[in-house]
């Protein structure tokens, strides 16, 4: 798209300055721009807490507030029953099966750039645009997805499993910007988000205490059970195994392990959860280095799965530095992914994420 062509847009807004300032570019552009906030799943929905973070009746006021000074139409859009069934669904399945989730990759995959952007295209948009810190780039004919500028603030962790169709018709219109100047912008336009708050991660966790949500939710999922170190040995009793996630120190209520004479006693940490025994695996700072892991629903931004080993940077999970790997794909599918350095903290659930200098290879979920 050139700066010349008059484009119908549909901008998804949360009344946060990153979505209004990418409306209020793309209005300045001279485009037909379309305000539509998604209204999502929360446990107020089931009278049990407040609202979901990121449609408050706030965020909905100022959203509005917005698209009036940009004189814009402005749509709530109710995809509550949607949210709930592929995501939250999906968020309690998998802290059932002993995993650690990203819902938020599952929503953008599903819910923003799949339900979002169809009704965008059947609405006769050409492009769905979001505030997102990302950049996509077309070039022989192929669309490639790149960390946006602002390093800190990247996103494209979190928009791995958009395809070819979505970034044909997607547009990042903060991703070439700092968050310092998109809110800097803000104060220059006039618009009433400059100062707002960050959004969060888990939107539907009122609170932010997931663990809470799933006692309320999901109570089924809580099953207290042996914690066990490395040897098989019980140690005492865990609350459940939502409450932990590999990496853990805090919470087990164990005294430290005895270490060889003379030596102070080692702390120990979660090392694995076994759900089939649902036991919990601790062991020493050293057990949790890992040098191989293997993921799985891999995808690939090019649409086409490489067929030989190949070098890359990945990242294992979303604020994570990037770390030198080798990939290896199977032909199931699934790749199994070999780090130059041992990592502490590869987590079965969340997603490895590949790239190469800025631009976002694909990336699946940790198994093991």
């Amino acid at each position: 798209m050139t700066s010349q062509e008059r484009r119908r847009i549909v901008v998804a807004m949360s009344g946060g300055v990153d979505s209004s300032v990418a409306a209020a570019l793309l209005v300045r552009q001279g485009h037909q721009v379309i305000g539509m906030m998604l209204r999502l799943w929360s446990e107020a929905d089931n009278g049990q807490g407040p609202a979901n973070r990121c449609c408050t009746l706030d965020a909905q006021y100022v959203a509005q507030r917005v698209a009036d000074i940009l004189e814009i139409p402005f749509h709530l859009v109710n995809v509550a029953e949607r949210f709930r069934r592929e995501v939250v669904a999906y968020f309690i399945a998998e802290y059932a099966a002993g995993r650690t989730p990203n819902p938020c990759i599952l929503c953008n995959q599903r819910i923003r750039f799949g339900w979002l952007l169809n009704r965008a295209l059947a609405l006769g948009a050409d492009y769905l645009a979001t505030g997102h810190y990302a950049r996509i780039r077309h070039e022989g004919g192929t669309y490639r997805l790149l960390r946006g500028v602002d390093r800190p603030k990247d996103q494209s962790y979190a928009l791995y499993r958009l395809d070819q169709h979505a970034l044909a018709h997607t547009l990042f219109p903060v991703g070439s910007y700092t968050k310092a100047r998109v809110r800097q912008m803000a104060r220059e336009m006039g618009l009433p988000v400059a100062e707002r708050a960050e959004s969060q991660d888990l939107c539907f966790v009122a609170d932010g205490d997931y663990r809470r949500f799933l006692q309320r939710q999901a109570p089924e999922t809580i099953r207290p059970g042996p914690i066990r170190d490395l040897a098989g040995r019980v140690l005492g009793e865990h609350r459940g195994l939502p409450f932990y996630t590999v990496g853990q120190r805090k919470g087990l209520g164990l005294t430290a392990r005895p270490g060889r004479p003379g030596e102070a006693p080692q702390p120990l940490y979660v090392v694995a959860l076994d759900p089939a025994e649902n036991a919990l695996i601790v062991g020493p700072a050293e057990a949790l280095r890992r040098r191989t892991c293997r993921a799985t629903q891999v995808h690939w931004i090019r649409g086409q799965a490489p067929e030989a080993p190949f070098r890359a940077q990945a990242q294992i999970r979303y604020r994570a530095p990037e770390t030198p790997v080798t990939v290896i794909p199977f032909p199931d599918g699934d790749v199994e992914v070999r780090f130059d350095e041992p990592q502490r903290g590869v987590t079965p659930g969340q997603s490895i994420v590949f790239y190469r200098d800025d631009e976002v290879l694909g990336g699946g979920i940790i198994t093991h």
